[in-house]
């Protein structure tokens, strides 16, 4: 049950927190395109986390902790770039044009799957939390810490939609802030990158 209850709610704190992934589906939500969104906030997270599960699970011992330093850079440059990208993007086409571009719809996959693969926080949390929670795993059997894992899936994916959608609500409480959500989303992408370059730079 302790594990659990550490698994959820780490999870849930994750899922509040914005990141790319929650401003790459607000931005399609801003789009009226809810299950694009939701597929975004979802989909990618669940293929990079099996992805590192296995990595994790066989190569614990060996992947050094200053990953989650370089990593910052890749991600950084990659937020940076897609919301430029969409910025430009914006000046060119409508909101509805911007809506049924497949190119758009294929940068926000691509880039919302690179985002969560070069996240340091999904780096830390791999190798200071979840890694150990696997070694403990080895020495008193897998079906100990699985509810782990069970809590977090479940705190994060329903925290992130959760937190997805107040912030949906809260736009259409005031008719001109909708409108510019998806700006205000794709500039939040800019500060996130940056702040990603920041963190590695100055080794935070």
């Amino acid at each position: 049950m302790d594990l659990l209850l550490l698994g959820a709610g780490m999870g849930i704190v994750g899922g509040l927190i914005p990141g790319p992934l929650h401003m790459i589906s607000l931005g399609q939500v801003a789009l009226n395109r809810w299950v694009r969104g939701l597929l975004i906030l979802v989909g990618p997270p669940l293929g990079v986390d099996g992805i590192l599960l296995v990595a994790t699970f066989f190569f614990y011992r060996y992947i050094p902790h200053t990953i989650a330093h370089a990593v910052a850079y890749v991600g950084g440059t990659v937020l940076i770039g897609f919301a430029g990208y969409a910025l430009v993007e914006m000046r060119r086409k409508s909101r509805e044009e911007i809506a049924n571009s497949s190119a758009v719809t294929y940068a926000s996959v691509s880039v919302a799957t690179l985002a969560e693969l070069t996240a340091p926080g999904t780096w830390i949390y791999w190798l200071t939390i979840a890694g150990p929670v696997i070694a403990e795993g080895r020495q008193r059997g897998y079906g100990h810490v699985i509810p782990f894992f069970v809590g977090g899936v479940v705190g994060y994916y329903g925290a992130a939609i959760v937190a997805v959608w107040l912030m949906a609500w809260g736009a259409s409480l005031h008719k001109q802030f909708k409108q510019r959500l998806f700006l205000i989303a794709n500039l939040l992408l800019l500060v996130m990158g940056a702040s990603y370059l920041a963190r590695a730079y100055f080794g935070l």
